[in-house]
């Protein structure tokens, strides 16, 4: 498993200091993007995302009611991937879509309480799939170690994308959700909450190696 640290703020500035401190002990990061409508807060927007120049990989992941008007501009301010909730308005076939004909990968979230297999006929569409493992839209929110299920349903299986987890995740569960079969583990604030953000981040990786 690899952690991924989680960006999410609505202040440009604050989002410039997480990527340069980001920019030394990693290579990717997921940068959190909201509306306000889809989830009750709102965060920094692609114009203040293209501002920054940086070489980390971009993955966005957006909680929108629209995801299919985000695309252009967070290709256009670097991103390589998009996420976006299968819960939103449009028809995550035509997002996916728009997702790839910009160039880019495509991953599709899921909130909760969705089941899985509300997503299973995307599967051989998308890269990844991101379970939500607190309700989405707050900073630091808890953890609902019940999602962990579904990853394990999905742990073995040959035509699974990779799979996601964001939310809560914190030194205290990290073994718990890497043994559940996540690949990637998107972590906020047990990265940037307390402390250097950079130990917090080796930390975390010494303890799942």
């Amino acid at each position: 498993m690899k952690i991924v640290p989680a960006l999410l703020t609505d202040k440009p500035e604050d989002l410039e200091r997480m990527i340069r401190q980001a920019e030394g002990f990693c290579g990717l990061v997921q940068v959190d993007i909201m509306d306000g409508k889809f989830v009750p807060s709102k965060s920094i927007s692609a114009a203040d995302l293209a501002k920054i120049k940086t070489g980390l990989e971009l993955e966005i992941h957006i909680m929108v009611e629209d995801p299919s008007s985000y695309i252009v501009p967070f290709k256009n301010a670097g991103a390589s991937r998009i996420v976006f909730h299968y819960e939103s308005k449009e028809d995550p076939a035509a997002v996916i879509k728009g997702i790839r004909a910009q160039g880019m990968q495509a991953g599709i979230a899921i909130n909760p309480e969705t089941p899985v297999s509300k997503v299973e006929p995307y599967f051989k569409d998308i890269d990844i799939l991101l379970f939500l493992s607190v309700n989405p839209g707050y900073y630091g929110s808890k953890f609902i170690p019940g999602v962990c299920d579904k990853a394990r349903s999905l742990k073995a299986r040959k035509d699974r994308p990779v799979i996601a987890m964001d939310g809560g995740l914190k030194s205290d569960n990290i073994l718990v959700i890497r043994d559940a079969g996540v690949d990637l583990a998107c972590v906020g604030s047990g990265v940037y909450g307390r402390g250097d953000p950079a130990q917090n981040y080796r930390a975390l990786t010494e303890k799942i190696a």
